[in-house]
C-alpha cells in the first residue's frame, strides 16, 4: 500500500472514531448539567478535573506521541522490529514509574495545588474539601492516559489507528455511566463522576493491550531497562512539552481579556470554541494524527521526494475538507447555534453574541487545520523547535490584535485576533518548512485550494440564500429547525461535491474513498 493510501485509510478511521467521540462528549456534558447543573459539585469537579487534564496535554497526548513516533519509526525501519520493540518496552517502564511518582505527589499535594489555582474556595471549606478529595481521587488519571499515548504511539507507528483513536469513546461512556449509575446512589454524588474518570483510563488503557499483543509486542521480555533513544524522545519532547504550554498560555490571556469584557463574554466564546474544535477535530486534528507515521518512515529513509508528496496530499486534503466546513459554519452560525444551545438561559440575545464569536473564529479554521499539518512534518523530522519557534510569535502576535480588537468588536475581536494569529503562524510554518525542504509543491497546493474555494463559495451562496429564507420563515419549533439545519448541510455537501467534480479536484476521490471505507464497517 503507498503511503498515500494509508494516509487516508488511516484519516478515516480516525475521523470515524473522533466524530463518535464528539458525539458522546456532547452527550456527556449536557448530561452532567442536567445532574449537577452549576452548583458547588459543578465547580469542584471540574476545578479538580482540569490539573490531570492540563498535565495529560502538557506531558502526555501531543507531546509524547509526536516525540515517540519518529525516533521509534526510524528504529523499526533501520534496526528491525524486535529492536524497537526494545525501544517501546523500555519506555513503557520508565513512563509508568515517572507517571506513577507524579500521581502520588499530586495527591499528596492536593490542598496546597487547590489553594494556588482556586484561592476562591478557602471561603467555602466545603468546597475547598470537596475539591482537594476529588483531586486525589482523579490525580492516577494521569497515569493512565500517559501509557495510553505512548501505546498510541507504538500502534500508529505500526499502522493501526482504530483502538488509540476510540479510546477518548470509553472515557465518555464511563463517565456517562458513572452519573447515571453510581452518582445517585451516593451521599456525595460528584464522587461517582471523579471515579468514571478513574474507570475511563483504566478502559483505556486496557482497549490498547490486546491490540499490541496481536503486533507482536511483549511487556514480559527481559532486558534493560534503560534505552539510548530514550534520551532523544527527551530532547524531542522538551520544546514539544514547551509548545503546549505555549497554547495553554494563549488559552489563559484570552479567557483573561475576555473577563474584562461586559459578562458573558467568556461563555460566547467557549461555546464558539467547542463548535468550531469539532470539524477541526474530526477532519484537521484526525488527519495530522494518520500523517505522522507515514511522514515519519519517509523521514527514516530519507525519501525526501516522498515526504513532499505526502505532506502536499495531506494538506490540499485537509483545506478540501475545512474549506466547505468553514463556510457552512460562517452561513449558518446562527441556526446551528439555536438548534445546540438556545434554551432555558440561553436566550437569543446569547445565541446572536455566539454566532458572532462563531463567525470570527470559522475564518480561521482553515489555518488552524493547516498549522497542524505542517507542525506533524516538522514532528516526522525530529524538528521540535522551529515548531515552538512559530508558536511563540502566534502569541505575541494573538496578545497584541487582542488588545486592539476587543475595544470597537469586543468579544468578537478576541475571536479574529486567534484566527488572524493561526494564520500567521501558519504563514512563518510554511516558509520554515520550505527553507528545508527546498520545495513543497506550493503551485499544486494553491491551484487545489483555489479549486475547494471557488466549489465552497458557490454552495455558501446557495444555502445562505436557502437559510435565509427558510430558516427564520419556517424554523418555529426545534423540529422544524433541524429539518432546516440538516436540509441545508445535505445540500451544501452536494453542492460542493459537484462543484468539486466539475472542477476535477482530485482530492474528491480520495475523501468518497474514506466514506466508503466507513460505509463498509
Amino acid at each position: 500500500m503507498s503511503e498515500t493510501a494509508r494516509m487516508t485509510k488511516a484519516a478515516g478511521i480516525v475521523g470515524a472514531a473522533t466524530l463518535l467521540s464528539r458525539i458522546l462528549g456532547f452527550v456527556r456534558d449536557v448530561i452532567v448539567a442536567w445532574f449537577f447543573g452549576a452548583g458547588l459539585a459543578a465547580d469542584a469537579f471540574f476545578v479538580a478535573f482540569r490539573i490531570p487534564n492540563l498535565l495529560r496535554r502538557l506531558f502526555a497526548e501531543g507531546s509524547l506521541t509526536i516525540s515517540f513516533i519518529p525516533v521509534f519509526t526510524e528504529y523499526l525501519s533501520r534496526n528491525g522490529r524486535e529492536e524497537a520493540f526494545r525501544l517501546a518496552r523500555s519506555a513503557f517502564w520508565l513512563l509508568s514509574f515517572v507517571l506513577a511518582a507524579v500521581a502520588v505527589v499530586g495527591i499528596l499535594l492536593s490542598p496546597l495545588i487547590i489553594r494556588v489555582i482556586a484561592p476562591g474556595f478557602l471561603s467555602s471549606p466545603e468546597k475547598f474539601d470537596l475539591t482537594v478529595l476529588l483531586t486525589r481521587i482523579m490525580f492516577p488519571y494521569i497515569f493512565f492516559i500517559g501509557l495510553v499515548a505512548l501505546c498510541m504511539g507504538i500502534l500508529n507507528a505500526l499502522g493501526h489507528f482504530a483502538a488509540p483513536a476510540l479510546a477518548p469513546v470509553l472515557l465518555n461512556l464511563a463517565m456517562i455511566s458513572a452519573v447515571l449509575f453510581l452518582s445517585p446512589s451516593l451521599e456525595r454524588p460528584a464522587l461517582g463522576l471523579a471515579i468514571g474518570v478513574i474507570m475511563g483510563g483504566v478502559l483505556q488503557l486496557g482497549l490498547q493491550i490486546p491490540f499490541l499483543i496481536r503486533r507482536g509486542f511483549r511487556l514480559a521480555v527481559r532486558g534493560p531497562l534503560y534505552h539510548p533513544a530514550i534520551k532523544r524522545i527527551a530532547v524531542l519532547m522538551t520544546p514539544a512539552v514547551f509548545g503546549a504550554a505555549v497554547y495553554q498560555i494563549n488559552i489563559f490571556v484570552g479567557t483573561l481579556l475576555a473577563s474584562l469584557l461586559p459578562e458573558g463574554s467568556v461563555s460566547y466564546l467557549y461555546y464558539a470554541d467547542r463548535l468550531v474544535q469539532f470539524p477541526l477535530g474530526v477532519f484537521g486534528i484526525a488527519l495530522a494524527t494518520a500523517i505522522l507515521p507515514s511522514l515519519s518512515r519517509q523521514a527514516a529513509v530519507k525519501d525526501m521526494e516522498g515526504l513532499r508528496s505526502s505532506f502536499a496530499y495531506a494538506l490540499k486534503l485537509v483545506f478540501f475538507i475545512t474549506i466547505p466546513a468553514m463556510t457552512g459554519l460562517i452561513v449558518l452560525k446562527e441556526p446551528i447555534v439555536r438548534l445546540l444551545f438556545q434554551r432555558g438561559a440561553f436566550d437569543a440575545a446569547t445565541t446572536r453574541f455566539t454566532a458572532e464569536a462563531l463567525l470570527y473564529y470559522a475564518v480561521g479554521l482553515w489555518a488552524f487545520s493547516g498549522v497542524r499539518i505542517v507542525v506533524s512534518t516538522f514532528y516526522a523530522l525530529q524538528d521540535t523547535k522551529t515548531p515552538v519557534k512559530m508558536a511563540v510569535i502566534s502569541l505575541l502576535v494573538n496578545i497584541v490584535l487582542s488588545i486592539l480588537l476587543m475595544g470597537p468588536m469586543r468579544h468578537g475581536g478576541l475571536a479574529l485576533a486567534t484566527s488572524l494569529a493561526s494564520g500567521v503562524n501558519l504563514i512563518l510554518l510554511i516558509k520554515a518548512l520550505k527553507k528545508r525542504l527546498g520545495r513543497i509543491g506550493a503551485h499544486d497546493i494553491l491551484g487545489s485550494v483555489l479549486k475547494s474555494t471557488a466549489s465552497a463559495a458557490v454552495m455558501g451562496g446557495v444555502i445562505g440564500v436557502v437559510a435565509l429564507w427558510g430558516v427564520p420563515k419556517y424554523a418555529g419549533s426545534a423540529w422544524h429547525l433541524v429539518v432546516w439545519v440538516l436540509g441545508s448541510v445535505v445540500l451544501g455537501l452536494l453542492l460542493y461535491g459537484a462543484c468539486a467534480f466539475l472542477f476535477r479536484s482530485r482530492e474528491l476521490a480520495a475523501v468518497v474513498d474514506i466514506v466508503k471505507r466507513n460505509l463498509r464497517k
